[in-house]
């Protein structure tokens, strides 16, 4: 993610007002031990969200290890273990080493693969549709390079 970026998330999780929308920084460890659990390669725009902001709400929930209270306490192994057991054997192939940071709040996960496309899963239909091609991309929607932000 480009530096201006990274800098209006940073002034936005930062006030007072937005308490409980930024989580604990992940470390290292963390990150290769849920690449391990999980056998996926994270993305490197998620890895270095989640080393700055841990788990966080920035526009959009972002599921790490140590989430912002708001975000509640689910992980991205959690989420992920979730999809997988609900019929791993019929997970589509584009999904199969991807992993969830989020949900619609319909139930209906968000995931990444390791090129950083975002996909969401359609659990009704089973299907899957690409909302984004990058993390930097989805974020832009909520922090145009005008400067504000649109939460």
């Amino acid at each position: 993610m480009d530096a201006s970026l990274i800098r209006r998330i940073e002034s936005f999780l930062n006030k007072s007002e937005f308490e409980g929308l930024k989580g604990e920084p992940a470390t290292d460890e963390d990150i290769l031990n849920a690449e391990q659990v999980l056998n996926v390669k994270f993305n490197e725009e998620y890895i270095q969200f989640i080393k700055l902001f841990g788990g966080a709400c920035a526009g959009f929930a972002i599921h790490a290890f140590k989430n912002g209270s708001s975000l509640g306490k689910a992980t991205v192994v959690e989420l992920t273990h979730r999809f997988r057991k609900g019929g791993e054997d019929m997970i589509p192939q584009e999904l199969k080493e991807a992993y969830v940071i989020s949900d619609d709040g319909s139930g209906n996960p968000v995931l990444m693969n390791k090129e950083g496309k975002i996909f969401i899963f359609w659990h009704d239909s089973w299907e899957v549709e690409l909302l984004h091609n990058s993390l930097q991309e989805m974020l832009l929607e909520y922090f145009p390079q005008s400067g504000g932000y649109y939460v």
